[in-house]
Protein backbone atom coordinates (compact mmCIF):
# COMPACT_ATOMS: atom_id res chain seq x y z
CA UNK A 1 0.00 0.00 0.00
CA UNK A 2 1.14 3.54 -0.66
CA UNK A 3 1.10 6.01 2.24
CA UNK A 4 -0.56 9.44 2.02
CA UNK A 5 2.63 11.24 0.98
CA UNK A 6 3.30 8.84 -1.88
CA UNK A 7 -0.20 8.03 -3.08
CA UNK A 8 -0.51 8.71 -6.77
CA UNK A 9 -4.02 10.14 -6.47
CA UNK A 10 -3.34 12.15 -3.31
CA UNK A 11 -2.58 15.87 -3.21
CA UNK A 12 0.62 15.83 -1.14
CA UNK A 13 3.74 16.95 -3.02
CA UNK A 14 7.39 16.00 -2.73
CA UNK A 15 10.22 18.03 -4.25
CA UNK A 16 10.27 16.01 -7.48
CA UNK A 17 6.52 16.57 -7.94
CA UNK A 18 6.88 20.32 -7.45
CA UNK A 19 9.75 20.62 -9.92
CA UNK A 20 7.98 18.49 -12.53
CA UNK A 21 4.69 20.35 -12.03
CA UNK A 22 6.44 23.67 -12.68
CA UNK A 23 8.06 22.31 -15.84
CA UNK A 24 4.76 21.01 -17.20
CA UNK A 25 2.73 24.15 -16.54
CA UNK A 26 1.66 26.00 -19.70
CA UNK A 27 2.82 29.62 -19.79
CA UNK A 28 0.25 31.10 -22.17
CA UNK A 29 -3.50 30.83 -22.65
CA UNK A 30 -3.21 29.11 -26.04
CA UNK A 31 -1.18 26.33 -24.40
CA UNK A 32 -3.76 25.78 -21.65
CA UNK A 33 -5.89 22.69 -22.30
CA UNK A 34 -9.46 22.30 -21.01
CA UNK A 35 -11.68 24.58 -18.87
CA UNK A 36 -12.98 26.10 -22.10
CA UNK A 37 -15.71 28.21 -20.48
CA UNK A 38 -13.37 29.76 -17.89
CA UNK A 39 -10.61 30.21 -20.49
CA UNK A 40 -12.92 31.95 -22.97
CA UNK A 41 -14.15 34.39 -20.32
CA UNK A 42 -10.62 35.11 -19.10
CA UNK A 43 -9.34 35.78 -22.61
CA UNK A 44 -12.14 38.31 -23.09
CA UNK A 45 -11.53 40.07 -19.76
CA UNK A 46 -7.76 40.21 -20.32
CA UNK A 47 -8.13 41.71 -23.81
CA UNK A 48 -10.58 44.32 -22.51
CA UNK A 49 -8.32 45.27 -19.59
CA UNK A 50 -5.26 45.60 -21.85
CA UNK A 51 -7.24 47.67 -24.36
CA UNK A 52 -8.27 50.10 -21.59
CA UNK A 53 -4.76 50.13 -20.10
CA UNK A 54 -6.11 48.99 -16.73
CA UNK A 55 -5.26 46.09 -14.43
CA UNK A 56 -7.51 43.03 -14.70
CA UNK A 57 -10.35 43.01 -12.17
CA UNK A 58 -9.82 40.82 -9.09
CA UNK A 59 -10.31 37.11 -9.87
CA UNK A 60 -11.57 34.28 -7.64
CA UNK A 61 -10.78 30.74 -8.84
CA UNK A 62 -12.56 27.95 -7.03
CA UNK A 63 -12.84 24.20 -7.51
CA UNK A 64 -11.27 20.90 -6.36
CA UNK A 65 -7.47 20.65 -5.90
CA UNK A 66 -5.17 20.02 -8.86
CA UNK A 67 -7.26 21.64 -11.61
CA UNK A 68 -4.82 24.43 -12.54
CA UNK A 69 -5.62 27.44 -10.36
CA UNK A 70 -1.95 28.32 -9.81
CA UNK A 71 -1.25 27.70 -13.50
CA UNK A 72 -4.01 30.12 -14.50
CA UNK A 73 -2.59 32.78 -12.17
CA UNK A 74 0.79 32.45 -13.91
CA UNK A 75 -0.87 32.64 -17.33
CA UNK A 76 -2.86 35.76 -16.38
CA UNK A 77 0.32 37.53 -15.25
CA UNK A 78 2.12 36.51 -18.46
CA UNK A 79 -0.78 37.59 -20.70
CA UNK A 80 -1.00 40.96 -18.89
CA UNK A 81 2.78 41.38 -19.09
CA UNK A 82 3.21 42.01 -15.36
CA UNK A 83 4.96 40.45 -12.37
CA UNK A 84 3.38 37.72 -10.23
CA UNK A 85 3.70 37.52 -6.45
CA UNK A 86 2.59 34.22 -4.88
CA UNK A 87 1.62 33.56 -1.27
CA UNK A 88 -1.03 31.58 0.64
CA UNK A 89 -3.70 32.36 3.21
CA UNK A 90 -2.08 30.45 6.12
CA UNK A 91 1.30 32.13 5.43
CA UNK A 92 -0.12 35.62 6.07
CA UNK A 93 -0.37 35.55 9.84
CA UNK A 94 -0.40 39.27 10.70
CA UNK A 95 -1.66 42.46 9.11
CA UNK A 96 1.94 43.64 8.78
CA UNK A 97 2.72 40.58 6.61
CA UNK A 98 0.04 41.52 4.11
CA UNK A 99 0.91 45.23 4.30
CA UNK A 100 4.51 44.40 3.40
CA UNK A 101 3.37 42.40 0.35
CA UNK A 102 0.90 45.03 -0.86
CA UNK A 103 3.28 47.98 -0.55
CA UNK A 104 5.91 46.15 -2.63
CA UNK A 105 3.61 45.46 -5.59
CA UNK A 106 4.34 47.32 -8.80
CA UNK A 107 1.86 48.92 -11.18
CA UNK A 108 -0.74 46.36 -12.44
CA UNK A 109 1.09 43.46 -10.74
CA UNK A 110 -0.75 40.23 -9.89
CA UNK A 111 -0.93 38.99 -6.29
CA UNK A 112 -1.94 35.32 -6.06
CA UNK A 113 -3.20 34.08 -2.69
CA UNK A 114 -3.71 30.32 -2.58
CA UNK A 115 -6.11 28.84 0.00
CA UNK A 116 -7.51 32.31 0.54
CA UNK A 117 -10.35 30.87 2.64
CA UNK A 118 -7.79 30.10 5.38
CA UNK A 119 -6.70 33.71 5.77
CA UNK A 120 -6.94 35.22 9.26
CA UNK A 121 -10.10 37.36 9.57
CA UNK A 122 -8.21 40.35 11.02
CA UNK A 123 -5.81 40.20 8.06
CA UNK A 124 -8.69 39.85 5.63
CA UNK A 125 -10.22 43.14 6.80
CA UNK A 126 -7.31 45.23 5.54
CA UNK A 127 -7.78 43.63 2.12
CA UNK A 128 -11.15 45.33 1.66
CA UNK A 129 -9.90 48.93 1.08
CA UNK A 130 -6.88 47.52 -0.78
CA UNK A 131 -9.11 45.75 -3.31
CA UNK A 132 -11.66 48.54 -3.67
CA UNK A 133 -9.70 51.77 -3.35
CA UNK A 134 -6.09 50.55 -3.72
CA UNK A 135 -5.25 52.02 -0.34
CA UNK A 136 -4.04 50.61 2.95
CA UNK A 137 -5.32 51.78 6.32
CA UNK A 138 -2.85 51.27 9.17
CA UNK A 139 -3.38 52.05 12.84
CA UNK A 140 -0.27 53.58 14.45
CA UNK A 141 0.07 53.57 18.22
CA UNK A 142 -2.31 52.34 20.90
CA UNK A 143 -4.98 53.79 23.14
CA UNK A 144 -5.88 57.50 23.03
CA UNK A 145 -2.78 58.36 20.98
CA UNK A 146 -3.61 55.85 18.21
CA UNK A 147 -4.15 57.34 14.77
CA UNK A 148 -5.01 56.03 11.35
CA UNK A 149 -2.62 56.33 8.42
CA UNK A 150 -3.74 55.76 4.83
CA UNK A 151 -1.14 54.60 2.29
CA UNK A 152 -1.90 54.70 -1.42
CA UNK A 153 -1.07 51.49 -3.28
CA UNK A 154 -0.28 50.81 -6.90
CA UNK A 155 -3.24 49.39 -8.79
CA UNK A 156 -2.99 45.58 -8.78
CA UNK A 157 -4.96 42.41 -9.49
CA UNK A 158 -5.70 39.99 -6.67
CA UNK A 159 -6.24 36.38 -7.69
CA UNK A 160 -7.65 34.22 -4.92
CA UNK A 161 -7.77 30.44 -5.14
CA UNK A 162 -9.88 28.21 -2.93
CA UNK A 163 -11.17 24.67 -2.79
CA UNK A 164 -13.91 25.85 -0.39
CA UNK A 165 -15.65 28.92 -1.72
CA UNK A 166 -18.43 28.46 0.84
CA UNK A 167 -15.97 29.31 3.63
CA UNK A 168 -15.21 32.75 2.19
CA UNK A 169 -16.90 35.64 3.96
CA UNK A 170 -19.47 37.57 1.91
CA UNK A 171 -17.56 40.89 2.12
CA UNK A 172 -14.46 39.26 0.62
CA UNK A 173 -16.31 37.27 -2.06
CA UNK A 174 -18.27 40.34 -3.16
CA UNK A 175 -15.08 42.28 -3.89
CA UNK A 176 -14.01 39.89 -6.65
CA UNK A 177 -15.17 41.07 -10.06
CA UNK A 178 -14.47 37.76 -11.85
CA UNK A 179 -15.59 34.46 -10.29
CA UNK A 180 -14.57 31.32 -12.16
CA UNK A 181 -15.37 27.76 -11.16
CA UNK A 182 -12.94 25.14 -12.46
CA UNK A 183 -14.60 21.81 -13.27
CA UNK A 184 -13.12 18.31 -13.30
CA UNK A 185 -11.65 17.57 -16.75
CA UNK A 186 -13.13 15.22 -19.33
CA UNK A 187 -11.12 12.24 -20.55
CA UNK A 188 -10.28 13.74 -23.96
CA UNK A 189 -8.80 16.90 -22.41
CA UNK A 190 -6.77 14.81 -19.97
CA UNK A 191 -5.45 12.70 -22.85
CA UNK A 192 -4.24 15.88 -24.59
CA UNK A 193 -2.57 17.03 -21.36
CA UNK A 194 -0.83 13.67 -20.93
CA UNK A 195 0.44 13.67 -24.53
CA UNK A 196 1.73 17.23 -24.07
CA UNK A 197 3.42 16.33 -20.77
CA UNK A 198 4.99 13.22 -22.27
CA UNK A 199 6.58 15.38 -24.99
CA UNK A 200 7.91 17.87 -22.43
CA UNK A 201 9.33 15.06 -20.26
CA UNK A 202 10.50 13.08 -23.33
CA UNK A 203 8.45 10.01 -22.39
CA UNK A 204 7.47 7.92 -25.46
CA UNK A 205 3.69 7.53 -25.16
CA UNK A 206 1.15 6.33 -27.69
CA UNK A 207 -2.53 7.34 -27.93
CA UNK A 208 -3.79 4.19 -26.20
CA UNK A 209 -1.39 4.62 -23.29
CA UNK A 210 -2.37 8.26 -22.84
CA UNK A 211 -6.07 7.36 -23.01
CA UNK A 212 -5.70 4.64 -20.37
CA UNK A 213 -3.95 7.04 -17.97
CA UNK A 214 -6.58 9.71 -18.68
CA UNK A 215 -9.42 7.34 -17.74
CA UNK A 216 -7.84 6.76 -14.34
CA UNK A 217 -6.85 10.36 -13.54
CA UNK A 218 -10.05 11.34 -11.69
CA UNK A 219 -10.59 14.35 -13.91
CA UNK A 220 -7.48 16.06 -12.50
CA UNK A 221 -4.37 17.12 -14.50
CA UNK A 222 -2.14 16.97 -11.41
CA UNK A 223 -3.02 13.31 -10.90
CA UNK A 224 -2.66 12.62 -14.64
CA UNK A 225 0.92 13.92 -14.64
CA UNK A 226 1.74 11.94 -11.51
CA UNK A 227 0.35 8.73 -12.99
CA UNK A 228 2.30 9.39 -16.18
CA UNK A 229 5.59 9.45 -14.25
CA UNK A 230 4.79 6.27 -12.33
CA UNK A 231 3.73 4.38 -15.46
CA UNK A 232 6.95 5.58 -17.12
CA UNK A 233 8.89 3.84 -14.32
CA UNK A 234 6.99 0.61 -14.98
CA UNK A 235 7.44 0.84 -18.75
CA UNK A 236 11.19 1.41 -18.42
CA UNK A 237 11.73 -1.56 -16.09
CA UNK A 238 9.14 -4.07 -17.29
CA UNK A 239 8.74 -2.98 -20.92
CA UNK A 240 10.68 -1.28 -23.69
CA UNK A 241 10.34 2.25 -22.27
CA UNK A 242 7.28 3.22 -24.32
CA UNK A 243 3.97 3.74 -22.55
CA UNK A 244 1.40 1.69 -24.45
CA UNK A 245 -2.15 0.76 -23.53
CA UNK A 246 -0.92 -2.58 -22.19
CA UNK A 247 1.95 -1.18 -20.09
CA UNK A 248 -0.34 1.59 -18.75
CA UNK A 249 -2.95 -0.93 -17.60
CA UNK A 250 -0.34 -3.18 -15.99
CA UNK A 251 1.46 -0.30 -14.28
CA UNK A 252 -1.73 1.27 -12.94
CA UNK A 253 -3.03 -2.08 -11.71
CA UNK A 254 0.23 -2.45 -9.80
CA UNK A 255 -0.48 0.93 -8.19
CA UNK A 256 -3.98 -0.30 -7.25
CA UNK A 257 -5.64 2.37 -9.40
CA UNK A 258 -8.63 0.74 -11.09
CA UNK A 259 -10.16 1.38 -14.51
CA UNK A 260 -12.11 4.48 -13.42
CA UNK A 261 -9.40 5.95 -11.16
CA UNK A 262 -10.47 4.66 -7.75
CA UNK A 263 -7.62 3.68 -5.43
CA UNK A 264 -7.65 1.64 -2.21
CA UNK A 265 -8.77 4.64 -0.10
CA UNK A 266 -11.78 5.34 -2.35
CA UNK A 267 -12.77 1.70 -2.14
CA UNK A 268 -12.24 1.71 1.63
CA UNK A 269 -14.53 4.75 2.03
CA UNK A 270 -17.28 3.18 -0.07
CA UNK A 271 -17.02 -0.30 1.47
CA UNK A 272 -16.94 1.17 5.01
CA UNK A 273 -20.21 3.01 4.38
CA UNK A 274 -21.74 -0.14 2.85
CA UNK A 275 -20.64 -2.70 5.44
CA UNK A 276 -20.56 -0.60 8.62
CA UNK A 277 -23.50 1.71 7.98
CA UNK A 278 -25.70 -0.26 5.59
CA UNK A 279 -24.90 2.09 2.71
CA UNK A 280 -25.73 5.29 4.61
CA UNK A 281 -26.76 7.93 5.29
CA UNK A 282 -23.75 8.56 7.53
CA UNK A 283 -21.97 11.78 8.55
CA UNK A 284 -18.56 12.64 7.15
CA UNK A 285 -17.01 12.83 10.64
CA UNK A 286 -18.09 9.24 11.28
CA UNK A 287 -16.64 8.17 7.91
CA UNK A 288 -13.35 9.92 8.78
CA UNK A 289 -13.16 8.18 12.17
CA UNK A 290 -13.98 4.79 10.63
CA UNK A 291 -11.49 5.01 7.77
CA UNK A 292 -8.65 6.86 9.52
CA UNK A 293 -8.72 9.66 6.94
CA UNK A 294 -9.06 13.35 7.83
CA UNK A 295 -12.42 14.99 7.19
CA UNK A 296 -10.92 17.73 5.02
CA UNK A 297 -9.12 15.09 2.91
CA UNK A 298 -12.36 13.19 2.33
CA UNK A 299 -14.26 16.35 1.41
CA UNK A 300 -11.58 17.92 -0.82
CA UNK A 301 -9.81 14.93 -2.41
CA UNK A 302 -12.22 11.99 -2.57
CA UNK A 303 -15.79 13.26 -2.48
CA UNK A 304 -15.72 15.57 -5.56
CA UNK A 305 -14.87 12.69 -7.87
CA UNK A 306 -17.12 10.11 -6.18
CA UNK A 307 -20.00 12.59 -6.40
CA UNK A 308 -19.29 13.40 -10.05
CA UNK A 309 -19.28 9.76 -11.17
CA UNK A 310 -22.44 9.08 -9.17
CA UNK A 311 -21.00 6.65 -6.63
CA UNK A 312 -21.85 8.81 -3.64
CA UNK A 313 -24.75 11.11 -2.78
CA UNK A 314 -24.53 13.97 -0.28
CA UNK A 315 -27.77 14.57 1.63
CA UNK A 316 -28.79 16.60 4.68
CA UNK A 317 -28.63 13.39 6.72
CA UNK A 318 -25.22 12.30 5.49
CA UNK A 319 -23.48 10.41 2.68
CA UNK A 320 -25.18 7.56 0.81
CA UNK A 321 -23.51 5.00 -1.47
CA UNK A 322 -25.39 4.55 -4.76
CA UNK A 323 -26.25 1.27 -6.54
CA UNK A 324 -23.57 2.09 -9.17
CA UNK A 325 -20.88 1.86 -6.48
CA UNK A 326 -22.24 -1.50 -5.27
CA UNK A 327 -22.01 -2.82 -8.81
CA UNK A 328 -18.45 -1.53 -9.27
CA UNK A 329 -17.33 -3.16 -6.02
CA UNK A 330 -19.18 -6.40 -6.85
CA UNK A 331 -21.35 -6.11 -3.73
CA UNK A 332 -25.00 -7.13 -3.87
CA UNK A 333 -27.25 -4.08 -3.51
CA UNK A 334 -30.13 -4.20 -1.06
CA UNK A 335 -32.35 -1.23 -0.22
Amino acid sequence: MLDENNRVVGQAFNQEDEETEYTLRPKWMNEYIGQDKAKKNLELFIKAAKQRGEPLDHVLLHGPPGLGKTTLANIIANEMGVNLRITSGPAIEKQSDLASILTNLGRDDVLFIDEIHRMNRSVEEILYPSMEDFSLDIIIGKGPSARSLRIDLEKFTLIGATTRSGQLTSPLRDRFGVLLKLELYDIESLKEIILRSSKVLKIPTDEEGALEIAKRSRGTPRIANRLLKRVRDYAEIEGNGTITGKSAIEGLNLLEVDEIGLDHVDRKILSTIIYNFNGGPVGVDTIAASTGEERITIEDVYEPYLLQIGYLNRTSRGRIVTPKAYEHLNIKYTK
